[in-house]
């Protein structure tokens, strides 16, 4: 595991640990984090322990023609239940997806330190967000970082049923209308399989991200 310094500098993704870490230490500077996301390369940790940069060998990930809208997310994108913006409210989204509780987890890894750092790269137009509004209230939505042709979510959340995936489907049809490549969605869970996403290997990705606009 490689030990952060002041350089700005990422070993390669490929001696990463066989859980995906690849290194420790650090800051969150918009520099170092644009050029992680550049690289392969995502921040996870608890809040008050030292950062660390994962790169796992497999990749979850949206291909776009492999989006999957059921049959009743369909009648609620008909119905027009939601009203969906991009960039309206970056702050509120990624507070959001802080303090919504989940399943299975006590607490957040989106500590006020990311918040700001996440920030900061929205006010350079990297970091984007997605907002789902129900009755002018935020009730769902995700924020990412977008890099010109991948997109890579960082997080959603969902307030009532179904905002979430809203989101999602208005990001994944937005971004194959704009001709990026892939979504990006970092590691497995069931929600995002349930969505058409699949692994790939870490070295396709590469070749992904690698890959002129």
């Amino acid at each position: 595991m490689y030990l952060i310094s002041d350089v700005l500098y990422f070993p390669s993704v490929s001696e990463a640990t066989s859980e995906g870490i690849l290194a420790v230490g650090g800051d969150l500077s918009s520099e170092r984090l644009l050029l992680a996301y550049k690289s392969g390369i995502f921040p996870w940790f608890n809040p008050g322990e030292p950062i660390l940069w994962w790169s796992p060998s497999s990749r979850m990930v949206l291909f776009f023609d492999n989006l999957i809208i059921s049959k009743s997310m369909r009648n609620i994108l008909n119905r027009n239940v939601f009203k969906v913006t991009f960039n309206q409210d970056f702050k509120a989204v990624i507070s959001n997806c802080r303090s919504i509780k989940r399943d299975g987890q006590n607490g957040t890894w989106i500590s006020d330190e990311m918040i700001e750092a996440y920030c900061n790269l929205h006010k350079l137009g990297i970091a984007k967000s997605v907002e789902v509004w129900q009755n002018e209230e935020l009730v769902g939505g995700l924020y990412g970082i977008d890099l010109g042709n991948v997109f890579c979510d960082e997080s959603m959340f969902s307030k009532v049923s179904n905002a979430s995936k809203v989101a999602f489907i208005a990001l994944a049809n937005q971004l194959k209308y704009d001709n990026y490549k892939v979504l990006d969605c970092q590691v497995y869970n069931e929600h995002l399989e349930s969505l058409g996403c699949n692994e790939i290997d870490r070295e396709d990705f590469m070749k992904i991200l690698n890959e002129d606009s």
